[in-house]
C-alpha cells in the first residue's frame, strides 16, 4: 500500500482508523524520534492518512498525548459521584482515583509511554498545569459537597491540591520503577498516607454558614 500524507510517502502499513490506533503510530515515532523531534506530517505519513485526517482526531500533536482526557474525567466524576455516601470522605477519593487509573494489562505499557511523555518532555508542561488544573477541580468540588463547604474554601482546596501531588508522586515512582511495580498499589499506599492526616480535617469540617 501506498498513501500521500502530507506530502510523504507511507508504504506497506495499513491506515490508522481510529484515535486509538493514531496514538500508537503516534507513540512508536515518539520512541524513535523523540516528541519535539516528532511532526504531525510524520504522524499523518506513519498512519497512512492524509495531514487534514490528522485534525479530524485530535487538534494538536499536544492533544494526542493526552488522548480523551475530558471522557476521562467525565469518568473520574462518575466513580466519585457512585460512591456510597457514608464511606469516609478520603476513603471514597482514594478507591475511585485507584480504580480511575486501572488498565488492562494489554494497555499498561501504552499508558507508561503516556505518562512519560506527560511528566517528562517540556513542551508539554504549559499543557500538563491546565488539565491537572481540571482533575484536581473535581477531587475538590467533591470533598467541598461532602464536607458542605464551598469549593473555594481553604480544606477542600487544599485536598484537590494534595491529592494530585500524591497522584502525581506515585506515577513518577511507578515510571521510575521496573514494569512489574504495580501502580494501582502505589497509588493506594499515596494517598492512604494522605487520607491519614487529612481525614479528621474532611470529615470534621463544619459547613459555611
Amino acid at each position: 500500500m501506498t498513501v500521500e500524507a502530507g506530502g510523504r510517502r507511507a508504504m506497506g502499513r495499513p491506515r490508522a482508523t481510529s484515535p486509538a490506533a493514531l496514538e500508537r503510530r503516534a507513540f512508536e515515532l515518539f520512541a524513535r524520534q523523540g516528541f519535539d523531534e516528532t511532526t504531525v506530517d510524520d504522524i499523518a505519513a506513519a498512519a497512512g492518512i492524509a495531514r487534514r485526517t490528522f485534525f479530524r482526531y485530535f487538534a494538536s500533536k499536544n492533544d494526542l498525548v493526552w488522548g480523551d482526557f475530558e471522557g476521562q474525567l467525565r469518568r473520574l466524576r462518575a466513580l466519585l459521584d457512585e460512591t456510597d455516601p457514608r464511606t469516609p470522605t478520603m476513603d471514597a477519593v482514594r478507591r475511585a482515583v485507584v480504580e480511575f487509573n486501572r488498565f488492562d494489562p494489554r494497555e499498561v505499557p501504552w499508558h507508561r509511554q503516556r505518562m512519560e511523555l506527560i511528566l517528562r518532555v517540556p513542551t508539554l508542561q504549559a499543557d500538563a498545569t491546565l488539565r491537572y488544573a481540571s482533575w484536581r477541580r473535581i477531587i475538590t468540588e467533591f470533598t467541598a459537597a461532602r464536607t458542605g463547604l464551598p469549593p473555594t474554601a481553604r480544606v477542600p482546596r487544599l485536598a484537590g491540591h494534595l491529592v494530585l501531588a500524591a497522584a502525581v508522586s506515585a506515577y513518577e515512582h511507578w515510571l521510575a520503577s521496573d514494569e512489574r511495580t504495580s501502580l494501582s498499589d502505589l497509588l493506594d499506599e499515596a494517598i492512604r498516607h494522605l487520607g491519614a492526616g487529612l481525614a479528621a480535617v474532611l470529615d470534621g469540617a463544619e459547613p459555611a454558614p
